[in-house]
């Protein structure tokens, strides 16, 4: 990789946004925890130091040696601005209130940072503490009304910091001061394209399989499937690719999965293993108990099948960048959201080494090495599904009744949207089966039957989503389908929550 911007997370909510906007100016960046970095080396352009929700003047606040590495140009967004700014002996104290929201820029200075960026441009503010008694070796660059030092740049360094957040869409002009500190302060020239990432994982995919043949665990999914063709392209028929029934696909996938990979010179097998995920699921409620005994079984399903294949060394995965971000916890960084399935999921001893080609990619870039790589749009763009299926989309013990209950209703929901022409509208739908009944009537008798949730989001990545605004008609028309159609369940309801605070997913 010839250019990398390094991203060090101190914790903020918007540290996802700052790899979203660089790498839409075509350069590619790692995210990583401040108290958990790669070995760093001189292929590194710059450093992007985040926000946080601690205090620089906690005890316990993260921290990073920037000065090591102050010959790589450096910028500090509000708590990594702060950070800078303590470690050249400036103060740091609580602002006399929480400063929160729009602000416009005034007093802008000559710098590179702030090139052709105007004054009373809207910049937005999220920010406890502010800097004070500014030492000499800063100098302001730009201020707002409230803050005396919204930017600053460090003298005889390119080292910048900006208090407020570019990486926001309320910033007007973010992504110019982005891209003034990514071109032309790093010199990237923005060379990270889907052909390039093809090309590169190629030759590291070869050079690390060698003449070893690899299982997949194929889904069926965009992720998967991109995986399956880039592996391909690499080391052909050593590509052995499996489709494993769990019980817990959508009502006829696993049939409808299979015939959609036919013609397209991949080698896929179909392994029905109900029985073993049903069983593995038994008495199990807690999500994370459910999420990994679904990867431990999905293990075992592979490592089972790989010893019918001579030398079968590796599998590989459709993990991706948000399933690793949300599965990391550390002190500090955002905490554990949930245990991915192949993240969170594996068990510590594996017969077979893991390769991942796509674990540093948003789900919107998956796709568009997918167009690259020319795979078909039926499956390019199908929506994402849960690798533990409907097992995290029914809510406590996961038994046979349920999960049929739940195909029939989920079949119903996902039929209609297509026949409608919204499915291409929506990021991700599907049902989700509640442990609880209600009290309802049917017929002139009373029912006390199961409660089904509709859930349809909009999303660029899966980092973040909205609720879809469907019809309240297609909405009516669906609930008196499952109602009237599914044995089992008298209410239907809504999921009208956004991420954050809810996930897409509810366990």
């Amino acid at each position: 990789m010839e250019e990398k911007i390094l991203i060090i997370d101190f914790g903020s909510q918007y540290t996802q946004l700052i790899a979203r906007r660089i790498r839409e100016l075509n350069v590619y960046c790692e995210i990583h925890p401040f108290n958990s970095l790669p070995k760093l080396h001189n292929k590194i352009s710059g450093i992007v130091l985040s926000g946080s929700p601690y205090s620089v003047n906690d005890n316990d606040a993260p921290n990073f040696d920037f000065l090591k590495f102050s010959d790589i140009p450096i910028l500090g967004i509000c708590y990594g601005a702060q950070l800078i700014a303590k470690k050249f002996h400036c103060e740091i104290s609580q602002s006399s209130s929480r400063e929160y929201g729009r602000a416009k820029l005034s007093n802008i200075k000559k710098s590179k940072i702030l090139n052709n960026i105007k004054l009373d441009s809207t910049v937005w503010m999220s920010h406890g503490d502010s800097i004070t008694n500014i030492s000499s070796n800063l100098e302001i660059i730009s201020s707002t009304n409230d803050v005396n030092v919204a930017a600053y740049e460090v003298k005889n360094h390119k080292i910048y910091g900006l208090q407020f957040h570019p990486e926001v869409t309320h910033t007007t002009n973010g992504t110019k001061i982005l891209k003034n500190f990514i071109s032309d302060i790093c010199g990237c020239k923005g060379c990270w394209t889907p052909k390039k990432f093809i090309d590169s994982s190629i030759i590291e995919i070869k050079n690390k399989l060698k003449n070893d043949k690899v299982l997949l665990g194929l889904s069926g999914g965009v992720d998967s499937s991109v995986v399956a063709f880039l592996i391909n392209r690499a080391v052909g028929n050593n590509l052995v690719c499996v489709f494993v029934d769990n019980g817990l696909l959508r009502k006829n996938e696993f049939e409808n999965v299979l015939k959609s990979y036919q013609n397209l010179g991949l080698n896929v097998i179909g392994v029905n293993a109900k029985k073993k995920f049903y069983a593995s699921l038994k008495g199990k409620v807690d999500p994370e108990d459910k999420r990994k005994a679904i990867g431990k079984t999905f293990i075992d399903v592979f490592e089972e099948e790989s010893k019918k294949i001579k030398n079968v060394k590796w599998l590989a995965q459709g993990t991706i960048y948000p399933d690793i971000i949300e599965s990391v916890s550390v002190k500090g960084p955002s905490v554990t959201i949930k245990s991915h399935h192949n993240v969170g999921g594996l068990p510590k001893k594996m017969n077979l080494k893991i390769i991942e080609p796509l674990n540093t990619l948003f789900k919107d870039e998956v796709r568009k090495i997918g167009l690259s790589l020319k795979i078909p749009k039926n499956i390019l763009y199908r929506h994402p599904f849960p690798g533990p299926g409907l097992a995290i989309r029914i809510l406590g013990e996961v038994i046979e009744k349920r999960i049929n209950i739940l195909q029939e209703a989920d079949h119903i929901f996902i039929s209609s949207l297509i026949k409608e022409n919204l499915y291409h509208n929506i990021w991700q739908a599907g049902a989700i089966f509640l442990p609880i009944k209600s009290v309802g009537v049917m017929g002139d008798e009373r029912t006390y039957e199961n409660v089904i949730v509709l859930r349809a989001v909009n999303s660029l990545d899966g980092m973040t989503a909205d609720w879809s605004k469907l019809s309240s008609d297609f909405l009516s028309k669906i609930s008196n389908e499952i109602i009237n159609k599914v044995k089992g369940v008298n209410r239907v309801v809504l999921d009208i929550s956004s991420k954050p605070p809810a996930t897409i997913e509810w366990e």
